[in-house]
């Protein structure tokens, strides 16, 4: 007869066997991953795990924090939490020798713990101090460092090589992490996390209904937005290419014929919006590229990885 403890021993090697088997089959899931995204498989788990968490542990913990405290409370906290994080933006504009960004920053900082009680009010913005965002990553990615392959990170999401490494540098840099006692700290991090995943409620149900596949809608808008960021909102530089996800949309003639001759061609916007209009009278499935910032130059996601609404911003995950 087995006793209890072995029992338990034996209940918990299954257990990491079946985690194991898990990772295993994750990673095996995808035999031919796409350019950029060699860790798919992994990555595809990971984002899975975290996602699970995030449904059954952070979100419903968001949910009670929005039901128990009051909206003016909850900007309070966004703004103390902002106005820390400040604190190594500004080191990194300085470190990109960004010096009216990094003054500016500067002068948020004094002017918000000052004025704003602690940082409790935005005081900065309504003094027409433009608020940035920086970090170690992309101080490495400005002096040349390639970005990796994309990583999926246990419980902080997506992220490459580079900002792996940089976010590390972020937690030094961060006043939080020398509050003392170690306790004080880690409730203050946690507040933060919570709080952020609060402030971002709204934006997650609207993911929930719009992409076909959230991994890749996550990991395309990650990596489009740091590339926006890295090159200062310009999108200067490609963006990694994923293969050939979907077929871009066709606008063609209505009657699938060439115009006449001695009638002028429409310009292609104005082509494009003649023929969008029968299509969408039709009931035609083909669905316009995103466009995640909204600028005539900012790369589009593949129109077969969304549905109706064709067009939000889907914000940043990320940590002050």
């Amino acid at each position: 007869m087995q006793t209890p403890r072995k029992s338990g021993v034996r209940a918990f090697q299954a257990g990491k066997l079946a985690v194991a088997a898990a990772l295993l089959a994750g990673c095996t899931t995808v035999q031919t991953p796409t350019k950029g995204d060699p860790f798919e498989g992994l990555n595809r788990t990971m984002f899975t795990v975290n996602d699970k968490l995030d449904q059954y542990a952070l979100k419903p913990v968001a949910k009670g924090y929005v039901f128990i405290t009051p909206q003016p409370v909850r900007d309070s906290v966004t703004n103390f939490f902002s106005n820390i994080g400040d604190v190594y933006i500004a080191a990194n504009n300085l470190l990109q020798l960004k010096i009216t960004d990094g003054v500016e920053d500067i002068m948020r900082i004094v002017i918000n713990t000052v004025f704003g009680v602690g940082g409790l009010f935005d005081v900065a913005t309504l003094a027409k101090l433009p608020k940035h965002e920086n970090d170690l990553g992309l101080t490495l990615g400005h002096y040349g460092v390639p970005a990796g392959p994309y990583l999926v990170l246990p419980l902080f999401g997506p992220s490459t090589v580079r900002d792996a490494v940089g976010s590390i540098g972020n937690y030094y840099v961060n006043p939080l992490s020398y509050i003392d006692p170690p306790g004080l700290s880690w409730a203050l991090y946690s507040l933060n996390v919570i709080n952020t995943r609060a402030n971002l409620l709204s934006a997650s149900d609207v993911l929930e209904g719009a992409a076909l596949d959230k991994y890749s809608f996550v990991r395309n808008a990650y990596l489009q937005r740091r590339q926006y960021l890295l090159s200062d909102g310009k999108q200067s530089q490609a963006l990694p290419n994923y293969g050939d996800e979907a077929p871009l949309p066709k606008y063609e003639d209505v009657e699938g014929s060439a115009p006449a001759s001695g009638t002028a061609a429409a310009t292609p916007p104005q082509a494009a919006s003649a023929a969008a209009a029968p299509a969408a009278a039709s009931g035609s499935s083909e669905t316009p590229p995103l466009d995640l910032n909204g600028g005539p130059e900012t790369t589009q996601i593949p129109a077969g990885q969304l549905v109706p609404p064709s067009r939000f911003n889907f914000p940043s995950f990320k940590l002050h």
